[in-house]
């Protein structure tokens, strides 16, 4: 699999310079760090949530876990993690469990934990478990569009 073709339509249709780096197959967002050879705080991985009736894609660190409580907080609801089937179908151009971190670009709203925007540079998903797309911290808020933030993760 290469680059999800929603993601390389966008990224070249707005012309947002990035390199993709080939890699061992990984499995989680850490081993995306340690093959990017990169701190988990540089490297963005993409949570689907839902609840009752949407999904919103959470957006946090690799070194990072999602705090439910404080997100529930912020955002005045309960919501919880989406199946893998749910994942498949939202972004089926991409293989499960390696979602690009904006949902802009699949009509999600997109939430963003503060700690990644303080990095000078990302580095995330690419739409397969094989690349990682890398992006200055300028370049990677174009890609999140108009994306909420706040602070709802907690070093594990």
């Amino acid at each position: 699999m290469a680059i999800a073709i929603t993601l390389r339509e966008f990224l070249d249709g707005h012309h947002l310079p990035y390199d993709a780096m080939l890699h061992q197959r990984t499995a989680t967002s850490r081993q995306n760090a340690v093959a990017a050879r990169q701190p988990g705080e540089r490297v963005a991985k993409a949570l689907l949530l839902k609840d009752e009736g949407s999904y919103l894609l959470a957006v946090l660190p690799a070194d990072r876990r999602l705090h439910f409580g404080q997100l529930h907080r912020v955002l005045n609801r309960r919501i919880g993690l989406a199946t893998e089937a749910e994942v498949a179908e939202v972004f089926s151009d991409c293989a499960v469990g390696a979602v690009p971190p904006t949902g802009l670009l699949y009509d999600i709203d997109t939430l963003v934990d503060d700690t990644l925007l303080e990095q000078a540079e990302v580095y995330f998903e690419a739409g397969d478990h094989e690349q990682l797309i890398h992006m200055t911290q300028a370049d990677f808020r174009k890609l999140l569009g108009d994306a909420t933030h706040g602070r709802f993760s907690y070093r594990s």
